[in-house]
């Protein structure tokens, strides 16, 4: 194992390094540790340039990736890693929620809670912290994010910003994260986002037994009624949608109801719809390194 990054990692923070590879200039990480706000062991991946790994500063974009995925799938599917090379960027994936310790999915492996339906339980945390017994044990995925990791990321390697974006239930956390806590990002931007969870059956499904009936909640955990109330807090986002998508044929992604919200906030938004495109990770190639120079350029002008 080529371990060319030094950390300087303090007793408690327990970060362990899974594996490194060279990709392109620079090299590509897996790291795991121990959660306070999961409580469960979480793993991540991170790109890092050449800049990087000798201890410049480099802008950072967090991807959140969607429904069934984890730390994999963006990282060995999207080919991000020659545009971040390329441009200087370190690029982070996170699991998508917490998992049993045995590493099952089932139901019945039951430290964390989970569900027969693959839009609601592990892998599909929706980003939210959860006020509903079993999953509020465990299921605190917007805590994980925003306060736990991203101050983790910021302590632990050589980031001057960070930027958020993320695909389907990611991109719905992008947004959502992105403007709940607009002094953590300098940029978002989202991939096919669930746009109005509140409004999907898969986000009922998931707010029903993370929230119980409390529609308040629902509100709040909810990308486009959280960007009409907070109102504009980006100088551009940007959101690239596949017209053949089949989620969006079938009202899960609710694109209409980002475009009226950000009319609404004042929030400039450059929304495409990508003729031919589906909802798969050939979409996600097509234009992730658009996102990428996006990011960068807001990184620039922070």
């Amino acid at each position: 194992m080529n371990n060319s990054y030094n950390h300087s990692l303090s007793a408690n923070t327990q970060l362990t390094q899974k594996s490194v590879n060279r990709c392109f200039d620079g090299e590509q990480h897996y790291y795991s540790h121990q959660s306070t706000s999961t409580k469960t062991p979480m793993t991540f991946s991170i790109y890092l340039p050449d800049e990087a790994l000798a201890g410049q500063r480099c802008p950072a974009i967090l991807y959140l990736s969607g429904l069934t995925c984890n730390a994999d799938n963006v990282t060995h599917k999207a080919h991000f890693q020659q545009k971040c090379s390329e441009l200087g960027m370190i690029f982070i994936a996170p699991d998508t929620s917490p998992r049993s310790s045995d590493g099952s999915d089932s139901v019945d492996s039951n430290d964390v809670a989970n569900d027969e339906r693959y839009f609601v339980g592990q892998g599909a945390s929706y980003y939210v912290d959860a006020t509903q017994a079993p999953w509020s044990e465990h299921f605190n995925m917007q805590s994980y994010i925003v306060d736990e990791l991203y101050d983790l990321l910021r302590s632990e390697f050589p980031i001057n910003s960070i930027g958020i974006t993320g695909h389907s239930m990611g991109g719905h956390g992008a947004l959502l994260l992105g403007f709940k806590f607009p002094g953590k990002f300098v940029s978002v931007s989202a991939l096919s986002p669930v746009c109005a969870a509140s409004e999907s059956a898969w986000g009922q499904a998931a707010y029903t037994e993370y929230f119980g009936d409390d529609k308040s909640l629902w509100a709040q955990a909810d990308a486009s009624q959280v960007i009409e109330e907070v109102g504009q807090q980006y100088s551009s986002i940007l959101v690239d949608q596949g017209a053949a998508d089949e989620f969006l044929a079938d009202g899960q992604l609710q694109t209409s109801k980002l475009q009226q919200a950000c009319t609404s906030a004042k929030q400039p938004l450059t929304l495409r719809y990508q003729a031919g495109h589906d909802h798969s990770y050939y979409f996600i190639q097509t234009v992730i390194n658009e996102h990428i120079e996006h990011h960068w350029r807001m990184a620039q002008l922070s």
